[in-house]
Formats: C-alpha cells, sequence, structure tokens
C-alpha cells in the first residue's frame, strides 16, 4: 500500500468528498503535501495509522537498561530489576534489552536492536529507569522516532539518574552520576585525542591532556 496518495484515494480512505477535502484545505483543518509538478498527496499513515501499524495491544512493551562499564554490571541488574518489577506491577508482557557501554556510544548492540524494533513497528511501549540510561546525548532524538511511530515511551525517574546505586545516600547517588558522566566524557575527549594527535600538533596534545586529567581527577 502505497503511503501518500493522491486526492482521489484520500477521499475514499476518509469517506468524504473530494469537494470536502479541498474545503478542509482552505480552512487549514488538512493541508496535504506537494509533489515538485504541485499536485495534491496526502499522507495515509497520518489520515488512517490503522493500515500502517500493528494494533498497539499487539506490540511489544519492551524495557531497556545500560550501565557504561563492565564495572557497573550489578548496577545493570538491580536496574533490569526495577524495569521488570514496573512492568510487572502494569501487567504487561515484555522483554527487558540491556547494554553494556557507554551513553555515548549509538553503535551499541542492544540500541541497535531496539531501534530496528521501533521503527518496523512492532514496539507500543518503551520503558526506561531514566533518560540517560537511554543515551546520555541524542535521546530527545530517539523520543522523536517513538512518537512518530506511536510508540509510549515511559520513563520510571525523571530525578537522579536510577544506574546510582538503590541502596546508597542521596550522596553517594549524585557521586554516582559524576563519575557516569565523567567516563563519558573522558571517551569523548579520547576521541578528539586521536583526531588531533594525527596533526602532531604539541599545543592540541598538551591542551586535550590537561582536559583529561582534570576530569579524572573530578571523578576521583
Amino acid at each position: 500500500m502505497d503511503r501518500y496518495v493522491a486526492i482521489g484515494e484520500a477521499s475514499e480512505a476518509l469517506g468524504v468528498s473530494i469537494t470536502t477535502l479541498r474545503r478542509w484545505e482552505v480552512e487549514g483543518k488538512l493541508i496535504p503535501e506537494r509533489t515538485a509538478g504541485r499536485q495534491r498527496r496526502y499522507d495515509l499513515a497520518k489520515l488512517k495509522p490503522e493500515w500502517f501499524h500493528a494494533a498497539q495491544e499487539d506490540r511489544k512493551t519492551i524495557a531497556y537498561a545500560r550501565v557504561s562499564s563492565h564495572d557497573q554490571k550489578d548496577d545493570l541488574e538491580r536496574q533490569k530489576q526495577v524495569l521488570e518489577l514496573y512492568c510487572a506491577k502494569q501487567g504487561w508482557t515484555f522483554e527487558v534489552i540491556a547494554d553494556l557501554g557507554s551513553g555515548m556510544n549509538y553503535n551499541k548492540k542492544g540500541l541497535k536492536r531496539l531501534l530496528d524494533e521501533i521503527i518496523e513497528g512492532r514496539v507500543g511501549r518503551l520503558v526506561i529507569a531514566h533518560k540517560d540510561r537511554l543515551l546520555r546525548f541524542g535521546a530527545e532524538l530517539v523520543f522523536a522516532i517513538c512518537e512518530a511511530k506511536d510508540v509510549e515511551v515511559l520513563i520510571i525517574n525523571k530525578g537522579v539518574d536510577t544506574n546510582s546505586r538503590s541502596d546508597a545516600s542521596p550522596a553517594q547517588q549524585g557521586t554516582d552520576a559524576e563519575e557516569d558522566l565523567a567516563k563519558d566524557v573522558l571517551e569523548i575527549i579520547t576521541v578528539f585525542s586521536a583526531r588531533l594527535y594525527g596533526s602532531r600538533s604539541r599545543k592540541n596534545q598538551k591542551l586535550l591532556d590537561g582536559v583529561k586529567q582534570a576530569v579524572e581527577a573530578a571523578s576521583c
């Protein structure tokens, strides 16, 4: 089925006359897109989304968990338990996708699988413990994809990053979150270092080494 159709097919799909569609356009209620030849094209995925997506109840609930490094495996297990308990309490059938890798890494196996599932229209709900568990930067882009695919996004904790130990004090939780952020910042610095070292610039090397040392000191 073609997603973009001419006015006649749009009229039939919506059960209204072509005249009505033209009136709605004039009134600003339904504005079609235009081809290079200025012909009207209507997006059926927006007008009749049920034709293009599985029903909400037929799509998956996926809980996504992530930590940055191998020494946080215990934290990953705790995060998964929080997600599992939350989903179970809601009575949802769900699956958990877990990643072990930096929040700056967009090529993680679990994240790529999650995005593939969303884009293919197989996900109806995404549950995460904290926004930064998805990506350190760029989570809003994933949320935009979810919105376009009619995927409900639930963030359990919108405050302190729940990658911090649940049994830790508020001060310790804050420290854990800062250490996690520091690791991601160090990864950015490492990438830029590799590129700038290739230019054999002593000034660039000295600058990046200084920043790296400062970040490492702050995370201790």
